[in-house]
């Protein structure tokens, strides 16, 4: 492939972990950047506009990036022009990161039910101002986005997006290709991802949806002839998917095939992290508890250890209960299947009267801003 290029960072291979609410934080993104040897780009959690032009705790926390990465990420969340733009610029003149990403796509029903998320597109009069506050006080940042096909099958909006950005002057796109109807659960719409590509031909296209293996990466780019790939619940428990991603895409080496010992290493090693960036060992093993399920699936535990693992509140005890395991345990078979959430959902959340009219700005109100970050 050739090389993927957003603004003036050539990400190669043409991988990007994708924004996850209380996942993608500092340490995890260690973990992904280690197994891929610093390549690929590395996104931060969602962080709200208002949140960050008011320099919330928790939000400048979620901002900090350790020194080794490069370039800094970061994904915005935003519904007002004018704040959006407040926080490109802070972040522009502030130094606070190398790349911009913004939030057309999330699905929860706190964000669209505000306008926000992947019922924003719809607006289209709405979307080509937010992207041009972004644009034009980004100075030199590439601002890019993240987007869904549209509010439900009756409402897409993906196509409209896709040019208002580009003649807005946006870097890339990335399409997971779901309405917000469907949130996680079916079949990804790769042939949307396709369709995109061919209709901003301008400007990088990435495919995002249903990648559980660096093979799953090459077929989506082979059928879609998008220009990169997102991963998102691909590689929930599996922070070596970027270095099978690396293999797969230069076309060396082989995917990693952890036993049971080696994923536990990793385990106690994320738990680790997460306790240092959060200045307190035992939140970060709380923190951490999320992940085991992850982390664990395929192999055989026995249901009482594995309900312990999830309850584990230090590192000792979390290292004692994982050398009860069998840890000569392979790497079972048919492990790389879907992850996290897979529900779908039959009503997107939206504001009163939003799809009256596509260009108005109607249920757009001045608390529509979120007020904390993550999610």
């Amino acid at each position: 492939m050739t090389q993927l290029q957003i603004g003036p960072h050539a990400v190669q291979p043409p991988v990007v972990l994708a924004p996850m609410a209380g996942i993608t934080n500092a340490p995890f993104r260690t973990l992904c950047r280690e197994f891929s040897g610093g390549k690929g780009l590395f996104v931060s959690e969602m962080i709200t506009t208002r949140a960050l032009v008011e320099r919330n705790e928790k939000t400048m926390q979620l901002i900090h990036f350790d020194e080794t990465e490069k370039p800094r990420s970061i994904q915005l969340y935003g519904v007002d022009p004018d704040t959006v733009g407040k926080a490109v610029r802070m972040i522009a003149e502030e130094n606070l990161a190398d790349h911009i990403d913004l939030n057309f796509g999330c699905p929860v029903p706190k964000v669209t039910r505000k306008g926000g998320g992947s019922a924003l597109p719809y607006k289209r009069h709405l979307l080509r101002s937010i992207l041009r506050e972004a644009v034009s006080n980004a100075g030199e940042l590439p601002v890019t986005m993240k987007m869904r096909k549209g509010i439900d099958d009756d409402h897409i909006t993906y196509l409209d997006a896709g040019r208002i950005a580009v003649e807005e002057g946006v870097t890339a796109i990335a399409l997971h290709g779901r309405t917000a109807a469907q949130h996680y659960g079916g079949t990804a719409d790769w042939d949307a991802i396709a369709r995109l590509k061919e209709a901003v031909p301008e400007i990088p296209v990435l495919g995002n949806g249903d990648i559980w293996s660096a093979d799953d990466a090459l077929r989506m780019v082979r059928e879609t002839g998008c220009d990169g790939v997102v991963v998102g619940r691909g590689c929930l428990g599996r922070p070596w998917l970027f270095g099978d991603l690396v293999a797969a895409f230069e076309g060396t080496g082989t995917y990693a095939r952890p036993t049971l010992k080696e994923v536990a290493a990793v385990m106690l090693r994320h738990a680790t992290l997460l306790g240092e960036w959060l200045g307190d060992e035992a939140r970060g093993v709380i923190d951490f508890r999320k992940h085991v399920a992850w982390y664990t699936k395929g192999f055989s535990i026995g249901s009482e250890l594995r309900k312990k693992l999830a309850i584990a509140s230090s590192l000792d005890e979390l290292d004692a209960l994982m050398s009860e395991l069998d840890l000569d345990q392979p790497w079972p078979a048919g492990a790389d299947g879907p992850r996290g959430r897979t529900s779908g959902r039959n009503r997107v959340v939206l504001p009163d009267g939003w799809l009256d009219d596509p260009y108005d700005r109607a249920g757009v109100t001045a608390d529509a801003e979120l007020d904390t970050s993550g999610g």
